[in-house]
């Protein structure tokens, strides 16, 4: 067996005069667990999706090339052996030479040096339990595990299978030079995706035609910003086969913070997509599923299992719901315009950088009155109405959009630089040492002035409150402002069950089953041009959103987008 180090050095062909990412490598190699990104996954999990992808017994899986891209403490890679081995023995045309029968149905790969090393014996232990002479079994392990960063080694391609749990590491832990070498070579890796991005895009782009890659991992690349590219490359040239989201369920041996979802994508034109929710983790019940997923149609599985064509569109965020809601989600983007084409405009409010420094009690901030706004903030609107707490924040820039001339403004000047150290410490002020007394955003005064709606970011449903025109918003508040539609109106819409809609369709969803309404969900929903709704809805919208009355808002939107019985009830609402 090659040793970790004498691993490492085999990259040094591929990168000359580039040690930096070898030490990186070598320094994740004997990372601890939080920063490898390790999950371990239930037994009963990962026999199901051996199940959704068809690495079953009955099949000649020798025949097969199953690909295991981090492979851990062998939690897929263990039982594919078995599975392995079973089928091996079963099979009439065995030779009984079972390194060379055998020697290419795997390959595995681990970064980690001791995970590597301890799950290399198991390998060579659970062979030789299966019968498999002792030099075998070990030159058997020796062939199939890769000890070095999956993203990097050479490797194979022409998988028929890939399973496993990629590691869940943020870019932010991830040593710059190898981050610089992970983007130079994987197309998908975008904005702030996390690692288990580029172990996708690769584990698809080694499959056979008609293979099929099978992950258990977080489910935010499937509808976030940074997914677009990976969701792309699925779109043009894959199918996603199935989609169980398994948020909720016990599939990992420790909690996590992460949304899992099950994923089966294969490499074939691509057709419906298969969907169940949350099921049972227990054996029995994940085997009836994924006879059910796989549409032999057993009518044992518990939980629902639904057909959905369209869920892959391109970039376009995935939708997962319910048949029912994504056909009223696309008859409303057909019909009508987004909130911005019909002339609303969508935004959030000002990041500093260094809030403890630029906010503070309005009255007791030592500047000129016209360097400092009323700010609005999360809690200035829990109970459904503006209940300002009198905080204020510093604005840096002239109305030119510079930053103003601290020589003019002596008490700005002084109040700055007392809080000089927490300010100009920020990466935006490190990048610009000229310009260190800006705030993250450019403040616009004029918008404390106009009447807005202010929508917090994490919310359990829509919370929209209206605020007249003195305050100016927080970053952790998204607004919306509009010179057609009546705020009033547009407030009563965002209260409905079709604000709802559009964001949990296209959010992810947090802790608590709370939904992201942030500006890009905010910009999908559609509403009709203010001059099209009929005066008696007008008036309708505007009494409701002033009654905080939800139900009514809910009766005139469904008259609004003209809701037949059953787009109501896919929306939640009575059919009243």
């Amino acid at each position: 067996m090659i040793s970790p180090t004498a691993r490492l050095d085999l990259l040094q062909p591929s990168f000359p005069s580039l040690c930096p990412v070898t030490s990186a490598v070598a320094e994740l190699a004997n990372a601890g667990v939080e920063k490898r990104g390790a999950i371990f996954t239930r037994r009963e999990v990962v026999d199901f999706i051996l199940d959704l992808v068809g690495y079953t017994v009955d099949r000649p899986l020798h025949r097969l090339k199953l690909l295991e891209p981090s492979f851990g403490e062998g939690d897929f890679l263990l039982p594919a052996i078995e599975r392995l081995v079973e089928a091996w023995g079963n099979s009439p045309e065995i030779s009984g030479d079972a390194f060379l029968e055998l020697r290419d149905s795997i390959r595995a790969v681990e970064l980690h040096n001791a995970t590597f090393e301890k799950t290399h014996s198991g390998v060579a232990a659970l062979l030789e339990g299966k019968g498999i002479g002792k030099a075998s079994a070990r030159a058997l392990a020796d062939r199939w595990l890769i000890n070095g960063d999956f993203l990097l080694v050479p490797l194979d391609t022409g998988f028929s299978v890939v399973v496993g749990n990629p590691p869940y590491v943020r870019q932010e832990l991830i040593p710059d030079v190898l981050m610089e070498e992970y983007r130079a070579r994987y197309s998908t890796i975008y904005d702030r995706a996390d690692l288990y991005i580029p172990f996708i895009e690769r584990s698809l782009r080694s499959l056979v035609q008609g293979g099929q890659l099978g992950f258990i991992c977080a489910d935010r690349w499937m509808k976030n910003r940074y997914g677009g590219p990976l969701r792309k490359l699925v779109s043009d040239g894959f199918h996603l086969k199935v989609f169980v989201d398994m948020v909720n369920t016990p599939a990992f041996h420790t909690d996590v913070i992460a949304y899992p979802a099950i994923t089966v994508i294969s490499k074939e034109k691509a057709s419906t997509t298969r969907l169940a929710h949350q099921p049972t983790i227990e054996k029995q019940a994940l085997s009836a599923l994924a006879r059910e997923l796989l549409g032999m149609h057993s009518g044992c599985a518990d939980v629902t299992v639904r057909e959905v064509a369209g869920v892959v569109a391109g970039a376009e965020p995935w939708i997962l719901e319910s048949a029912d809601q994504l056909g009223l989600v696309r008859r409303l983007e057909d019909s009508f315009p987004t909130v911005e084409e019909a002339g609303c405009k969508v935004g959030i409010g000002v990041a500093t950088g260094a809030d403890k420094a630029f906010i503070g009690s309005f009255d007791l901030l030592d500047v000129e009155p016209d360097r400092k706004l009323p700010l609005a903030m999360t809690r200035d609107i829990l109970d459904g109405v503006v209940k300002w707490r009198g905080l204020g924040v510093i604005n840096p820039f002239s109305d030119d959009g510079g930053l103003v001339d601290l020589g003019k403004y002596p008490r700005l000047k002084r109040y700055l630089e007392g809080h000089k150290e927490q300010i100009a410490g920020r990466h935006v002020a490190r990048k610009a040492p000229s310009n260190w007394y800006r705030t993250i955003d450019r403040i616009y005064p004029a918008l404390a002035l106009t009447p807005k709606l202010l929508i917090p970011d994490i919310k359990g449903e829509a919370h929209v409150v209206y605020e007249g025109g003195q305050l100016y918003p927080h970053h952790n508040l998204y607004y919306l402002t509009s010179d057609t539609w009546e705020l009033k109106a547009l407030q009563s819409v965002l209260m409905s069950g079709i604000a709802r809609l559009f964001v949990s369709i296209y959010s992810t969803k947090m802790r608590g089953g709370y939904l992201r309404f942030q500006a890009q969900y905010l910009r999908r929903i559609r509403i009709p041009h203010w001059d099209k709704v009929p005066a008696n809805l007008k008036r309708d919208l505007i009494a409701a959103a002033e009654r905080g009355d939800v139900a009514a808002s809910n009766r005139a939107v469904f008259s609004l987008y003209g809701l037949t019985k059953d787009e109501r009830a896919a929306l939640g609402g009575n059919g009243e």
